[in-house]
């Protein structure tokens, strides 16, 4: 079985970006975005997917971090869209209850096509170190618009912001990981396509 990869470059007067992303990889993230707190939960997301993401950003960091978050989102959606190809033999859904110390975050997709990103998500705290919280949503809007694909992500108890976004990106790279295993031969739908 070949591996499946999706490669993007994207450059725009706020940032400069290259990823690859290999399916069946290893759980490995290389490379940086410039922002600590957001490495750390991509470094999460792939321990827990076995994805392997390799990664160069430039972002106008000076201004903040908005620009860099959204644009990698974007661009691992695009390499998530392209790696898995027609979608032939896809398990196509996933869905599980993270808990992360006190914080319980319920991540589910459907590899449907159709992007749809749906977050009841309440962070206790503005700000984790210097990273704002709301970037975290920004950043799996843009990745859903780009993989189409439905990510519900919903609060179920946490307390600490920190432990409340690992839930939600641990969370969601074993949902990946599980909706993108290969089950079979087809392509899940009664329509033939995704």
């Amino acid at each position: 079985m070949s591996l499946r990869r999706g490669f993007v470059e994207r450059s725009t007067k706020e940032t400069k970006i290259k990823l690859e992303l290999t399916l069946e990889g290893q759980g490995l993230f290389k490379g940086e975005s410039g922002i600590g707190f957001f490495d750390h939960m991509l470094d999460s997301l792939v321990r827990h997917s076995g994805f392997d993401i390799s990664l160069e950003a430039e972002g106008d960091l000076f201004v903040d971090d908005h620009h860099t978050v959204e644009d990698i989102g974007i661009c691992l959606g695009k390499a998530f869209f392209q790696a898995l190809g027609d979608k032939k033999g896809i398990a196509r859904y996933a869905s599980l209850a993270l808990p992360m110390d006190e914080s319980l975050v319920l991540c589910a997709v459907d590899i449907s096509g159709r992007p749809g990103f749906y977050p009841e998500l309440v962070f206790p705290t503005e700000k984790i170190g210097q990273f704002d919280c709301q970037l975290i949503e920004e950043f799996w809007r843009a990745f859903v618009q780009e993989a189409r694909i439905t990510l519900h992500l919903r609060q179920l108890a946490g307390k600490n912001s920190h432990h409340l976004a690992e839930a939600v990106f641990k969370g969601t790279g074993r949902i990946l990981k599980e909706a993108t295993r290969l089950v079979g031969e087809e392509i899940p739908s009664a329509k033939g396509v995704l």
